[in-house]
């Protein structure tokens, strides 16, 4: 993929391996981050990469780039990163909540 894409990827996955031990899946469409079951999934596209994760509740933030899903007790989440600098503190605060949440055994 593009060159940009590649910084993003390792700046999701090296906050999410700090949390807990992860299993990287690379799949068709993109990066599916395994910890107990499907966790955070990272897609390209051609822009931009799309973080999605679950959170047990809405948030509600302009960064959310479409409407969120829920399926049971989860509802997942989509933020656009264009730079691996979008990995900010809020950001890496919501993939916690979220490993605390959903990605733990």
């Amino acid at each position: 993929g593009p060159s940009w894409e590649h910084p993003i990827f390792e700046a999701v996955l090296a906050h999410l391996e700090s949390l807990g031990p992860m299993t990287v899946e690379p799949v068709s469409v993109g990066i599916f981050i395994k910890s107990n079951g499907s966790f955070v999934e990272l897609r390209p596209k051609t822009k931009w990469v799309t973080l999605s994760f679950p959170l047990a509740r809405r948030l509600q933030t302009t960064r959310i780039s479409r409407k969120p899903i829920a399926s049971g007790q989860k509802i997942f989440h989509f933020v656009n990163l264009t730079s691996p600098d979008e990995v900010d503190e809020e950001l890496r605060g919501w993939l916690t909540e979220s490993f605390d949440q959903f990605g733990q055994s």
